[in-house]
């Protein structure tokens, strides 16, 4: 049914609520990527079984990633007047029992992590409320509100939590400057990477000559470790479609293009189906609502070049030509797309876009800083304990971050350093943990925002090495097209290499700061000009490990093997000669009940052996 009156969407909404609060138990079970990577397509596939082989009457649907990523597989269970339960780390066996308990007439809470609310109702069982959670305590959805919720297959119960709506509003209350200067006030800043002010992006393209214009959603997620984009495509993709609708009517725009990685399979059969299923209802295509507005999405697949996440690169490889920066200005609002006017925001920033419209930017604006609204996405990974994605208000701090939501370093090791902003990001020294989190005070300290990847570090972590690391991935992913970029990189990346390979010089560190300036001042894209910042971060913060690897031959974390040597403890070695026979060069040497010693020049420093002994008698320095 077409969607052309209010009414027709609030009958939408109410067969979404019965959905979800359906007169039948319903059973949901995660297969995002994460939960799929973790087993959730073999949960679900013995849910299914079940179901069948025992006649029982179930709702059983997929969901997408409701964040805690260490926790999956996830499955959600759900029995009329009562709240959600969701189970965590279900494999098929526990899922198998999950089913067989809930046949008795009871909830088997034995295997639960928490309880969600649904309209108010109370459990009558002892398990805690998911906010109460350490990991969700300090959290605020919004981009995230619905993934893991909701099917993301269903129109009708993203409709149910005021989807569609916010387009409603716009395109029958609301003129496209008054749109604009709502975006205006809430204070929305891209969350891609730049911050730049939405409202002025918008309208910027808006008053740009040309009558054909377009919005594009940047979906081109490359950072390591990253994967905020995806969940968001894979758990609420109407979230997106309805964000760039509202922005195409701002701008004066009809068409819209999503740029997805082929490497995301699953959030683009996601995006498919919601696209096909929005056409269907009228919510995209010709008259929308019945008003004179018409506005198509479709899909673009990148093949996952890095530097296909910077704009005017994504948007040449739109138009089928190698992905590579143009020089600016002319900007893409004023010549983008086939050299119209266009406007590009990540998908983070358009699944903002309808809780702006639809719940006022007095509201939005009342979260965060003064000069960082809202909310923002993160993937918390590395050395921490709970890995997975966290929405937070701006002006967090990165201590609550780390360990309120992450639990601290994995292993109970000591914190070193967070580096934010993907590989082009700086790493964050301990000093800085109470830093409110937020665009301006992450730049001061040498690092950006970023699109939201942040990666914990401990003490084993070799900052040296850790620069190198990144340069080594842009170097690899650098067009190349423009010299400072192209052999910027380069140049510190065989510095780096030196350095590492102990063969670094003092005079060195006087090159590489020289060498990061040069490329981050006049390099054509943002890829070259955030490219120094590992480097620079880590010879400001952990110069003094630069020093030893230079100075002394040495790699204080261990982690460099040309500057890394083993030994045995005789005193602590029991003997045992399991790392005799674990070692694949022969480098150790020994007998039984007699000390065991080590042939260096035999030693490739693989670090087996390290891991094996267990009376700790193998040490590295």
């Amino acid at each position: 049914m077409r969607i052309t009156e209010y009414e027709h969407l609030e009958g939408l909404a109410r067969a979404g609520l019965q959905s979800l609060r359906p007169e039948r138990t319903r059973i949901a079970v995660g297969t995002a990527s994460c939960g799929a990577a973790t087993g959730g397509r073999e949960v679900l596939q013995a849910v299914r079984q079940d179901i069948e082989e025992l006649g029982l009457d179930i709702d059983l649907r997929e969901t997408g990633c409701i964040g805690f990523c260490q926790v999956e597989p996830v499955l959600e269970v759900r029995r009329p007047g009562e709240p959600r339960v969701l189970f965590h780390n279900v494999d098929a066996r526990k899922a198998r029992q999950i089913i067989h308990t809930l046949v008795t007439g009871r909830m088997p809470v034995e295997y639960a992590l928490c309880w969600i609310p649904l309209d108010g109702e109370r459990p009558t069982w002892q398990l805690p409320r998911y906010d109460q959670l350490p990991f969700y305590a300090k959290q605020q959805k919004i981009v995230l509100r619905n993934c893991g919720l909701i099917d993301p297959e269903s129109l009708a119960e993203y409709a149910a939590g005021g989807g569609y709506r916010a387009l409603w509003r716009a395109l029958t209350e609301m003129s496209p400057d008054e749109v604009i200067a709502e975006v205006e006030r809430a204070g929305l800043r891209g969350r891609g990477g730049a911050g730049f002010p939405t409202a002025r992006k918008w309208r910027l393209c808006r008053l740009a000559a040309g009558e054909e214009k377009f919005v594009v959603c940047n979906a081109d997620e490359g950072d390591p470790g990253a994967y905020m984009d995806r969940a968001v495509l894979e758990g609420d993709p109407h979230s997106v479609l309805e964000g760039m609708a509202i922005g195409a009517y701002a701008i004066g725009a009809s068409e819209g293009y999503i740029y997805v990685r082929d490497e995301y399979p699953l959030a683009i059969l996601k995006l498919e189906r919601a696209i096909a299923d929005a056409g269907a209802a009228g919510l995209l295509g010709r008259s929308i609502f019945g008003r004179p507005f018409n506005f198509n999405v479709y899909l673009a697949r990148g093949g996952g070049a890095f530097v296909c996440g910077e704009e005017t690169s994504l948007l040449q490889s739109i138009e089928g030509k190698m992905g590579e920066p143009n020089q600016r200005p002319p900007f893409p609002a004023q010549k983008g797309l086939w050299d119209k006017p266009t406007n590009v925001n990540n998908v983070e920033t358009w699944a903002n876009v309808p809780e702006v419209v639809g719940r006022g930017s007095t509201w939005f604006a009342g979260i965060g800083t003064g000069g960082s609204k809202g909310t923002k996405v993160f993937s918390l990974v590395g050395k921490i304990q709970n890995t997975g994605l966290v929405e937070v208000p701006m002006g967090i701090t990165l201590r609550e971050i780390v360990f309120d939501i992450g639990g601290g370093v994995l292993g109970g090791k000591k914190f070193k350093a967070v580096q934010t902003g993907g590989p082009s990001g700086g790493c964050i020294p301990e000093k800085f943990l109470d830093l409110p989190v937020d665009f301006d005070e992450l730049s001061r300290t040498g690092s950006i925002m970023g699109s939201g990847g942040m990666i914990v570090m401990d003490e084993g972590t070799c900052m040296v090495d850790v620069a190198r690391y990144f340069l080594d991935f842009l170097k690899e992913e650098s067009c190349g097209k423009c010299v400072p970029c192209r052999e910027g990189i380069d140049r510190m990346l065989e510095i780096l290499a030196r350095i590492c390979n102990g063969e670094g010089r003092t005079e060195d560190l006087v090159l590489l700061e020289e060498f990061a300036t040069t490329t981050k001042d006049f390099s054509l894209c943002g890829l070259g000009g955030t490219a120094p910042n590992p480097v620079l971060t880590t010879l400001q913060y952990f110069r003094d490990e630069y020093e030893a690897h230079i100075r002394e031959r040495r790699c204080p974390a261990a982690v460099c093997r040309a500057l890394v040597k083993y030994s045995i403890q005789y005193e602590r070695c029991n003997d045992c000669g399991a790392c005799l026979k674990l070692c694949p060069t022969g480098a150790i040497v020994g007998y039984d009940k007699r000390p065991h010693y080590f042939h260096a020049d035999k030693c490739i420093k693989c670090g087996a052996c390290l891991e094996l002994c267990k009376p700790g008698a193998i040490t590295v320095a």
